[in-house]
């Protein structure tokens, strides 16, 4: 949804240039990574974009836009300027509603001991304001995006363990920086291949059921190690005869017998990773979308 109010009377007279066939317009568009877009049309340039356009282009806001701009960040809405020749002229407040099921993807996590942190390169005001109504713990906002890697690596610098969950090209660094990479499968493809884990359902929920089964299938596989070392420790000593002169011995037969025995237990250990429950639990006022339910 956008929102916004305007910065000329109502009363404003709109005039309407008639064009003429003869007249011939060279435009030149570009994008520019992290900041906005330009636009060169004979002898005027356009630039349209947020905060770190006008920082690129070291241009001061008029007290007029200043004020909107102060406006808008107070009803948490991101604002985008329009300059022209370096030249701020207007300004847009643009506001996104929070979707449902991010509420969810959230806590989530956070119910697990995840520390959940975001990465935008919106306004502070805007950023911090989405992170209240979330319950985000950590915020980094106005990034760009060659900056991304800088915040995984800081965050990794504080002795934490990162996983960075991206579907643009600007979050390859970050991906690639990342201890596990995962990337939207509708993302781009520099992305996915710059990834470690895809999900292709593109659900971000996916990547709670996906710490929820990783944590499963490291229980299991240290089930499977106490038992199978387990058996070793006691077994392969009394075959070789250690407690004979005290009347117990384990025939070569029973030891084989018992050695197939453990595999079998092993790998029926194994199974029961598929009644892993992988559904998330509903929040209040908040529907349950794309339940995965028993794998089995």
């Amino acid at each position: 949804m956008v929102y916004g109010e305007p910065l000329v009377p109502r009363s404003f007279d709109h005039r309407y240039v008639p064009f003429d066939d003869d007249d011939v317009l060279t435009a030149v568009f570009e994008a520019l990574k992290g900041r906005g877009v330009r636009a060169t049309v004979d002898a005027e340039t356009v630039d349209v974009g947020g905060p770190n356009l006008l920082s690129h282009l070291d241009s001061d806001l008029p007290d007029e836009l200043a004020a909107f701009a102060d406006r808008a960040g107070e009803n948490a809405q991101t604002v985008v300027y329009l300059v022209r020749n370096d030249e701020p002229v207007a300004a847009f407040a643009l506001a996104d509603v929070v979707r449902e099921e991010s509420y969810r993807v959230v806590a989530a996590p956070q119910d697990l001991g995840i520390e959940v942190a975001m990465l935008t390169g919106d306004s502070a005001d805007v950023a911090h304001a989405v992170a209240d109504e979330l319950g985000i713990d950590t915020v980094f906002a106005e990034v760009l995006p060659e900056d991304k890697d800088e915040n995984v690596q800081e965050l990794q610098n504080q002795g934490k363990l990162v996983a960075m969950v991206g579907d643009g090209v600007n979050d390859d660094p970050a991906l690639t920086r990342a201890d596990i990479g995962i990337a939207i499968g509708s993302g781009t493809d520099v992305a996915v291949q710059s990834a470690d884990i895809i999900l292709v359902q593109n659900n971000p929920l996916d990547v709670v059921r996906l710490v929820k089964l990783s944590r499963a299938s490291y229980r299991k596989m240290q089930e499977n190690l106490v038992w199978a070392a387990g058996y070793n420790v006691f077994a392969i000593p009394l075959a070789a005869g250690v407690l004979a002169p005290v009347g117990v011995l384990l025939s070569p037969a029973v030891g084989a017998l018992l050695m197939s025995l453990s595999t079998v237990i092993v790998a029926i250990n194994a199974q029961f990773l598929r009644r892993v429950d992988l559904d998330l639990p509903s929040l209040l006022g908040v529907p349950q979308s794309g339940s995965a339910g028993p794998t089995d």
